[in-house]
């Protein structure tokens, strides 16, 4: 259903053009939204990826299994992993936030957005809470630079999932604070965290399991929802790299070292993990393996493992970490 709307959208084209270089095009949609606190210097940008606003409904409180009561997950299956000091460590199944993209929980005392941008690949974890209030987040429908534009029911205030600022509304300018989480196999998890948790199938209808963007990251180009600059030195558009802040490394290039320790990180790959955006069955995606990022003293590192055109999009100034 997703990609036939997304097909649709592409196909009627740029015939709303004029209207989206004004806010006034959105606010019938999003009526508490103040379109006049804005960081957005072209609205041009912002385009409808096919279904309105929570048209991609968000998941909210949702309900966990044990480790060992899981029988859904192939064991190359790719989960999000937030392993939070004191708390149970959870797993945030990708077969489920490929439809979903975000998912309000809480862990211990935290209020915490798991968020997945399946036509960026990226997928982080922010703390909810800004300036003393807990935000709950749900999807806007809109994409800029091909990337999830999320909105808090709290203000309609529109934030940027690749960069978790506020881009539109009472909390333009503000950024999120984005905690330590990765993406890896299930059966990695499972290993590792053998009393863990998993988060459990939502009763939503959803053909979970299956990848709606079939062949997506094997593509030259993203869908012409995203119109920038290829990324610079030849890399490819659809890559994936590891964002540290405002450096990247090609994951094409950990994957052939194994660990790569500069700019005060230690990052490395290990084999293992499926694409979920490959093959219709995400569970037979090809291996892109998984990125672990540390510091010196071997704490986690919050970062992002997205697309090329994606990290060039939002840090055109920054920097590649190639290689010699």
């Amino acid at each position: 259903m997703r990609i036939i709307l997304t097909l649709l959208a592409i196909a009627t084209g740029l015939w709303a053009q004029d209207l989206r270089a004004e806010p006034r095009f959105w606010q019938n949609e999003f009526p508490k939204t103040d379109f006049a606190q804005t960081t957005v210097e072209n609205w041009a940008e912002i385009l409808s990826g096919g279904p309105g606003r929570d048209g991609i409904p968000a998941l909210s409180d949702p309900a966990f299994l044990p480790v060992k009561d899981e029988a859904r997950l192939a064991p190359r299956e790719p989960v999000i992993t937030l392993e939070m000091s004191g708390e149970v460590p959870r797993a945030y199944p990708l077969r489920y936030l490929t439809w979903h993209e975000i998912v309000n929980d809480q862990v211990g005392d935290t209020p915490v957005a798991v968020t997945f941008c399946p036509l960026c690949n990226s997928g982080m974890v922010f703390d909810r809470r800004v300036a003393g209030k807990t935000l709950s987040f749900g999807v806007t429908g809109k994409l800029r630079n091909s990337d999830m534009v999320m909105y808090d029911r709290e203000t309609e205030s529109w934030w940027q999932q690749a960069i978790g600022e506020g881009i539109v509304g009472t909390y333009s300018g503000t950024q999120l604070d984005q905690l330590p989480a990765w993406m890896e196999s299930w059966a990695e998890f499972a290993r590792r965290n053998p009393d863990g948790q998993v988060m459990e199938q939502p009763g939503t209808g959803r053909p979970y399991g299956q990848n709606p963007y079939a062949g997506y990251d094997s593509r030259d180009r993203p869908y012409p929802f995203f119109t920038g600059e290829n990324p610079p030195h030849g890399v490819p558009a659809l890559a994936r790299v590891v964002r540290v802040g405002d450096r990247a490394w090609p994951v094409a290039r950990l994957s052939k070292e194994g660990k790569i320790s500069e700019a005060g990180v230690v990052i490395s790959w290990t084999a293992g993990q499926a694409s979920a955006l490959d093959t219709t069955r995400i569970s037979k995606g090809r291996d892109v393996g998984t990125i672990r990022v540390h510091d010196a003293n071997g704490q986690n590192v919050a970062h992002d493992v997205l697309f090329a055109f994606a990290f060039h999009a939002f840090w055109p100034d920054g920097t590649w970490m190639l290689g010699s």
